[in-house]
């Protein structure tokens, strides 16, 4: 790891302009256990363009010379696609008031160095610049403990996300379907939202 890392942020449309850096480094973190995701980058491309079309979307990343690696996105919760609003539509939230976070990823060897945290305050104070937005919220995939492609070694992060603030809301659920490695056909995999109030 280098000692020279660089750090960009980009807001909306501008966020296209590293689509297939993003696209590659989410394919890269999210093949590991939970996710598990056996991704391309057509898709990704085609996932990604939720945030290009939002003008209040926010990207964070760090690149290490030229190359990606870690980054974490966030968009207001109404420009957020059918499936994510969905739930929060069901009981009755108001929409407008909450802020979607996406991914947070960092390849493994530019963990604990604090950029998770970085991520999170990045995200926090983007969305604390509108003015408008009392909540925040995003999703975590839900595997079975006894996966048998999990880790032994493997820490969930809902420790670090209790610190930062946020509460579990079980009730709060998505569908969302992918490719797992080394499977031929997508499955549904359950998806449950964490929220916090903004202070």
């Amino acid at each position: 790891m280098s000692q020279n890392l660089t750090f960009i942020t980009k807001h909306g449309p501008e966020i296209a302009s590293v689509f297939e850096d993003l696209g590659q480094l989410r394919i890269a973190v999210f093949s590991d256990s939970p996710y598990l995701y056996e991704g391309t980058l057509t898709h990704e491309m085609e996932y990604l363009q939720t945030y290009a079309d939002s003008p209040r979307a926010f990207l964070f990343a760090v690149y290490d010379g030229s190359k990606m690696v870690g980054a974490t996105t966030c968009t207001p919760l109404v420009d957020e696609t059918d499936d994510v609003r969905l739930p929060f539509e069901q009981v009755g939230f108001n929409l407008d008031s909450i802020f979607y976070f996406g991914e947070s990823i960092l390849l493994p060897s530019y963990r604990g160095i604090g950029l998770g945290h970085r991520f999170f305050d990045e995200r926090e104070a983007h969305a604390r610049r509108f003015g408008t937005y009392t909540t925040t919220c995003f999703c975590a995939v839900e595997r079975a403990e006894n996966h048998p492609a999990q880790p032994q070694d493997y820490r969930p992060n809902d420790a670090f996300w209790t610190k930062r603030g946020y509460q579990k809301q079980p009730t709060l659920q998505s569908t969302f379907e992918w490719l797992d490695i080394g499977q031929t056909q997508p499955t549904a995999k359950k998806m449950v939202y964490w929220m916090r109030n903004l202070d």
